[in-house]
């Protein structure tokens, strides 16, 4: 019953920001925006597509080690990556995001990661 949900849980996450990855590339200060610090119009937009392109490459390295290595890589993946969640969450409080982004967006799925890396702990 465990290794459906484990494995569920892990290609949600990472068809989640693959998604995520695309929407910087396609509709960037609308990511932004949800991302919870709105661009600049006039900004640089090459940091967006930097965003983009790390969400992307982060679900895709993840579908890839969850289908050819094993739900123990991909456990010890989410554990690290992890850390962009929670680091998410001081970006956001610290450049002007509300709390309620903050904690309702980034803390929460750094909790639901390392919480998928410990059903796939164990597995």
């Amino acid at each position: 019953m465990l290794s459906p949900i484990a494995y569920g849980l892990a290609i949600l996450l990472n068809l989640f920001i693959i998604f995520i990855g695309l929407r910087f590339f396609l509709a960037p200060h609308a990511a932004a925006a949800g991302y919870g610090v709105p661009a600049k119009k006039d900004g640089d937009a090459a940091y967006l597509t930097i965003k983009g392109l790390r969400d992307l490459s982060y679900g895709i390295l993840g579908l890839a080690l969850l289908a050819f290595v094993g739900p123990h890589a991909e456990a010890w993946y989410m554990l690290v990556v992890a850390l962009v969640p929670l680091g998410d969450t001081v970006v956001v409080l610290r450049h002007g995001g509300t709390k309620t982004a903050a904690f309702g967006i980034h803390f929460a799925t750094a909790v639901i990661v390392l919480v998928n890396a410990a059903l796939l702990f164990a597995l």
